[in-house]
C-alpha cells in the first residue's frame, strides 16, 4: 500500500470545512507528491496470508454533511461483484449527503469502479478517463475517482498517475469503507490522494447500501479466491478468500425479504468454497439451505467452481423449490492438458461427470458456462476437444473469450505463438457451434407457462415488459399496464429466440 505523509493543512483546521478529525484517523492517507510512495503490489497480494478479521463499519458523525449540496455519478465495469461494490459506494455517498445524478457532466464527484479481468476492459476504462479531461477543464472543482480491480495493479496506477492528472483519487477493492476519509482529504487538501492496500485480511460488515433495484439483490457471501487459476488476476486484485459469517449473510437476506425483495443472488468468486476458511460445518450447501428456508421467493448463486461442487450441494438445490433451476458452471476448456496449464484442478471427464449428475438430479436445470479460446499452446485438436464438450452439454449460454494475458499471472509467462486471426476464427466457430444448441433448448419452452420476475419495460420496446424465468431466460411479454417491476407473473411462451423468450401474461 501507499504510506505517505498526512495532510497538515486539513488536520490543523485551516480548511474552510467544518470537519476536523483527529490525526489518528488519517494515519494512512497518502499524497503522491512524497518521494517515498510505492505502487500496490500484486506479488504482495499473492503472498498475503494474514488472519481474517471481522469489523463493523462505523462512520463518525462529523462526516455526515460532507456531501451536502453535491451530486455523484458512478460508472461500473465488470462483474456482479463490482456491481455490488458500487451499491456500497452509493450507500456511503448518500450517507454523506451526496445526491445521485445520471449525467456525469452534472456531477461534483465521478467514480469509475473498474474491472481488470481482460485487457479490453482496462482499455475501455482508460479511454473513459481520458474523455473526462474535458469535464475537469470545464469544472476544476470536479473530483474524479478511480477504484476497483484496476486500482490494485501497479502498472495501471502508475499509468493513471503519470498520464491522467485529472484523476484526484485512487483506491482499491479492500478499502471501500474508507471512502469518507479519502473524500474529506481530497476536499480539504488540493492534492491527489492514493490509497491501495495489498493486504486483504478484513471483512467489513454493515456498510451502507443503495441497491440499484428494488426487487432483486446481490448479497456477498465471500470475497476473493484461493484457486489462483494461472490466467486469472482476481486473487491478486480481490485477495484470498474471506467468507462472511453465516449469520451476517442471513440477516442481509432477511432484511431484503422484509423490504419486499423477491430474489437474492449469493455472490462469491467461488461460492462452493464458502466457509472453508473458518471451518463452517456443512459449507455452502448448508448456507444455501438456510437462505432458502427464509422463504424469499427466488434464490440464485454465482460463481461455482467445479472443483468444490459437493453432492450435498446438488441435494440442496434439488430440495428447495425457491432455489432457481439455473447454474453457471465455468468450463474454460474441454482439453485436459489445457485445463492443467490453466490450473483448473479438474479433468474433462470430471467436469462431464458433475454435469451429468446435476442433469440427472434436476433435468430442468439450465446451464451457462465460460470458455477461453486460444490459451497459450492450444492446438486445433485441443480446441476440438472443447467443442466436443459443448456438443455433450448443450449449454443454454456460453460466455466466450479470446485469451487475454494478465500481467504477472503465471499464464502471462507462457509462450503464446498462436496467431490472433486463428484465435478469432476459433471463437467464431465456438459461437456458431453452440448457438443452434441454445436455440434448441429455448424451443423446449414453446407453449409452456413460466413464472417471470418482472424487471420493467423491455429495453427495445417500452410497451413490452421484460423479466427473467426461473431458468434465467430473458422473457419479453405483453400485459396490462398495472404490471410493475418486482411482480411475479405467469407468461405463456409463444415465440422463442436463441437467448430470449416471448409471450403474453395469462390471467
Amino acid at each position: 500500500m501507499y504510506r505517505l505523509r498526512c495532510l497538515p493543512g486539513y488536520l490543523s483546521g485551516r480548511s474552510n470545512q467544518t470537519i476536523r478529525p483527529s490525526l489518528a484517523w488519517f494515519y494512512n492517507i497518502m499524497s503522491t507528491k512524497n518521494e517515498n510512495w510505492k505502487l500496490p503490489s500484486l506479488e504482495s497480494a499473492k503472498k498475503s496470508r494474514n488472519p481474517i478479521s471481522y469489523q463493523n463499519y462505523d462512520l463518525p458523525e462529523e462526516f455526515l454533511g460532507l456531501g451536502l449540496g453535491k451530486k455523484y455519478y458512478i460508472r461500473t465495469y465488470g462483474c456482479q461483484a463490482n456491481e455490488r461494490d458500487s451499491e456500497s459506494l452509493a450507500g456511503i455517498l448518500q450517507q454523506l449527503g451526496f445526491q445521485v445524478t445520471k449525467k456525469a457532466e452534472d456531477s461534483d464527484l465521478i467514480v469509475l469502479n473498474t474491472c481488470a479481468v481482460r485487457k479490453n476492459a482496462e482499455d475501455k476504462v482508460i479511454g473513459e478517463i481520458g474523455a473526462l479531461k474535458k469535464l475537469k477543464r470545464e469544472n476544476p472543482n470536479l473530483l474524479i475517482a478511480v477504484c476497483g480491480c484496476m486500482a490494485q495493479e501497479e502498472e495501471m496506477v502508475d499509468l493513471v498517475l503519470k498520464k491522467h492528472r485529472q484523476v484526484d483519487l485512487i483506491f482499491g477493492t479492500h478499502n471501500i469503507d474508507r471512502l469518507p476519509w479519502l473524500l474529506a482529504a481530497c476536499f480539504n487538501k488540493q492534492e491527489r490522494i492514493v490509497e491501495v492496500f495489498s493486504d486483504h485480511s478484513k471483512v467489513i460488515e454493515d456498510l451502507p447500501v443503495k441497491r440499484f433495484k428494488n426487487h432483486k439483490a446481490w448479497i456477498n457471501v465471500a470475497f476473493g479466491c484461493d484457486k489462483f487459476c494461472t490466467y486469472c488476476i482476481v486473487p491478486y486484485t480481490r485477495g484470498r478468500q474471506r467468507s462472511r459469517k453465516a449469520e451476517e449473510v442471513l440477516n442481509e437476506v432477511k432484511t431484503c425479504l422484509d423490504k419486499g425483495y423477491k430474489e437474492v443472488t449469493l455472490l462469491g468468486q467461488n461460492v462452493n468454497a464458502y466457509g472453508k476458511d473458518f471451518g463452517y460445518e456443512g459449507g455452502f450447501a448448508r448456507l444455501l439451505s438456510e437462505v432458502a428456508k427464509t422463504g424469499i421467493a427466488r434464490v440464485r448463486f454465482v460463481t461455482s467452481h467445479p472443483w468444490d461442487f459437493s453432492n450435498e450441494l446438488i441435494e440442496t438445490m434439488k430440495e428447495y423449490d425457491n432455489i432457481m433451476p439455473y447454474l453457471h458452471l465455468p468450463l474454460q476448456s474441454g482439453d485436459d492438458e489445457i485445463l492443467k496449464k490453466m490450473g483448473r484442478r479438474y479433468t474433462r471427464a470430471e467436469y462431464l461427470s458433475l454435469f451429468d449428475r446435476l442433469k440427472e438430479a434436476m433435468p430442468e436445470l439450465a446451464f451457462s458456462t465460460d470458455i477461453i479460446v486460444g490459451f497459450p499452446g492450444e492446438s486445433e485438436e485441443q480446441f476440438l476437444n472443447t467443442l466436443a464438450v459443448v456438443d455433450h452439454c448443450k449449454f443454454d449460454n456460453i460466455f466466450s473469450f479470446v485469451y487475454s494475458p494478465r500481467e504477472k499471472t503465471p499464464a502471462s509467462y507462457l509462450v503464446d505463438d498462436l496467431d490472433m486471426a486463428v484465435k478469432k476464427e476459433r471463437l467464431k466457430r465456438l459461437n456458431d457451434r453452440f448457438k443452434p444448441l441454445a436455440l434448441a433448448n429455448a424451443k423446449k419452452y414453446l407453449g409452456q407457462t413460466l413464472e417471470v420476475l418482472v424487471d420493467g419495460s423491455s429495453k427495445n420496446n417500452p410497451d413490452v415488459y421484460s423479466g427473467y424465468s426461473p431458468g434465467n431466460k430473458v422473457v419479453n411479454f405483453s400485459g396490462d399496464t398495472s404490471i410493475q417491476a418486482g411482480d411475479l407473473v405467469k407468461v405463456k411462451i409463444e415465440r422463442v429466440k436463441t437467448f430470449t423468450l416471448e409471450g403474453t401474461v395469462i390471467e
